[in-house]
């Protein structure tokens, strides 16, 4: 085994990770395979006399499969319908093998894959496992300084690497293979490693009492999955409590996506001419037309009701899968979105699935079904209107809390953090950029559209998506912060721009800052 990399010649070996990423051609709306936004090597230079001190970041999981055998099983039976009813088109016939194909990749997603723990539906992809990999090289790549002097500090003033994750399976392994990645470059940062107790015990104070559920090492649920806290887990009595106003706003938030007002918000894009037209376009290439006349009226659908055993092509894994009913298509537009979800969740399987799906989805249509679903997020997940009262992100001001946390300490001269890193689900990155200010609501008389507004799943939270905070220090103690988002410098909100060090920097003083912010509770 050839010897660990020195920190110190690291640059010259992650050079050509650092200057090149994948391109994806086509329009996959959230399921867009990430890439970093800007060059590494056009990043300002922090100014004289500061010195790099901390960074933190918090990351959705990398690509991954479906998350569970739904649409994709409707729509298969579907096809089966109209194979046995000969009414399928020459390319409508090479629609059902590769959709098979695709059920068959998900469900034996990450078998034979050190860190996968149970392969299946809603595992990383081997993009997904790349996109952290060559995330924390970049991270390491980008403050070589503050990585050498914590290596060389280890044995005398250590300080930790942070590691938390939402506890579900994607997340959790993203932080695996993050965390690997940077050790292999860097292994000295090992015992330095820390993933710091979950919160506990909760539920609290439920009546009649639940016993608490512990969650393991590393899980901080408030913190990272604040957008599904439920009773039976995260129960929070003590309004005392600092989790208690998150536990109110997550609950707040589910009552509210069930409400008819967010249906009425989401709904116009179904309503309009352009939804049959580019459902026709995109279905009478594969089906006839006779046969999707069918669901006129309504007496035609087709549900995940199917069963199926899928092996590996070692022959060490099977798995039988029956769906259970729920996905149903019930219509033509039905029909044609859930083929835009094969077509977007394909593009981060590309070593899994050798398929190509952009043959069923022309380019124009995929342009249409990936405006409609940023239509849906943005009144679902995104800033949505000035007069929701913030329900859709107020749930991720905690985790906003906890970046200006992390920095409070160093300003008190608590330095035992060199680094905190996060990782999560795009329901928690896109409520962030709203809670950071970094979106903006429209007014409740103004309508979402493309064409009126530059709010986009694939910039707002493509997989892998990530907002990270520099921190410097100089000589006088004066702390300043560089925020990049996807990698991107990015501006904080535009009423801090007094905080900047100069007109236009990226660096922003903290103090400034978190004045700007309002004041942040200490936990």
């Amino acid at each position: 085994m050839s010897p660990p990399l020195p920190l110190s010649s690291m640059l010259l070996a992650l050079a050509c990770c650092t200057s090149s990423a994948l391109a994806f051609d086509g329009y996959y709306q959230t399921k867009t395979p990430y890439a970093p936004q800007q060059d590494p090597a056009t990043y300002a230079a922090p100014p004289a006399g500061f010195q790099p001190i901390f960074t933190q970041l918090v990351a959705r999981h990398g690509a991954r499969g479906l998350t569970g055998m739904k649409g994709d099983a409707a729509l298969y039976a579907m096809w089966q319908q109209a194979a046995a009813q000969d009414a399928l088109t020459p390319l409508g016939r090479e629609l059902g093998p590769d959709i098979l194909a695709l059920m068959q990749a998900n469900a034996l997603l990450g078998h034979g894959v050190a860190g996968i723990d149970k392969p299946g539906y809603g595992n990383l992809t081997q993009t997904g496992i790349e996109e952290h990999r060559q995330l924390a090289v970049r991270l390491l790549a980008r403050l070589p300084t503050l990585f050498a002097q914590v290596e060389q500090d280890a044995a005398t003033a250590p300080r930790q690497l942070v590691t938390i994750h939402s506890g579900v399976d994607r997340a959790r392994d993203s932080a695996r293979f993050f965390t690997q990645s940077l050790l292999e470059y860097a292994p000295a940062l090992a015992p330095l490693l820390t993933l710091p107790p979950a919160p506990a015990p909760y539920p609290q104070g439920r009546t009649p009492a639940v016993q608490p559920i512990l969650q393991v090492d590393g899980v901080n649920r408030f913190l990272l999955y604040a957008h599904k806290l439920a009773p039976q887990t995260d129960f929070v009595a003590d309004r005392a409590n600092p989790y208690s106003a998150t536990y109110a706003a997550s609950q707040a938030y589910q009552h509210y996506i069930r409400t008819k007002r967010l249906d009425t918000l989401m709904t116009p894009p179904a309503r309009q001419p352009a939804a049959a037209a580019h459902a026709r376009q995109v279905l009478e290439r594969l089906f006839t037309p006779a046969f999707l006349a069918q669901f006129n009226g309504g007496a035609t659908s087709y549900a995940d009701t199917g069963s199926y055993t899928f092996t590996s092509a070692d022959g060490k894994l099977t798995r039988s899968m029956t769906g259970n009913g729920k996905t149903v298509i019930r219509s033509v537009n039905a029909a044609a979105m859930k083929l835009y979800e094969l077509y977007a969740i394909a593009a981060g399987m590309r070593h899994e699935v050798k398929a190509d799906f952009s043959r069923y989805m022309p380019a124009d249509n995929a342009r249409y079904y990936a405006s409609v679903a940023d239509h849906e997020d943005f009144y679902k997940k995104g800033p949505s209107t000035t007069d929701s009262g913030g329900v859709t992100w107020r749930f991720a001001v905690a985790l906003r809390e906890d970046f200006f946390r992390e920095v409070d300490a160093l300003a008190a001269g608590d330095l035992r953090h060199a680094a905190k890193l996060r990782f999560t689900h795009a329901e928690m990155i896109i409520p962030l950029a709203s809670a950071m200010g970094l979106q903006q609501a429209l007014p409740p008389e103004t309508s979402y559209s493309h064409a009126d507004s530059p709010w986009r799943g694939q910039s707002v939270s493509p997989l892998a998506a990530n907002m990270q905070w520099d921190v410097y220090r100089n000589d006088t103690g004066q702390l300043i912060v560089r925020l990049l988002y996807n990698e991107k410098e990015t501006p904080f909100k535009p009423a801090c721009d007094a905080a900047r060090i100069a007109p236009g920097s990226v660096f922003y003083d903290y103090a400034g800052l978190k004045a700007c912010y309002g004041h942040v509770a200490a936990r």
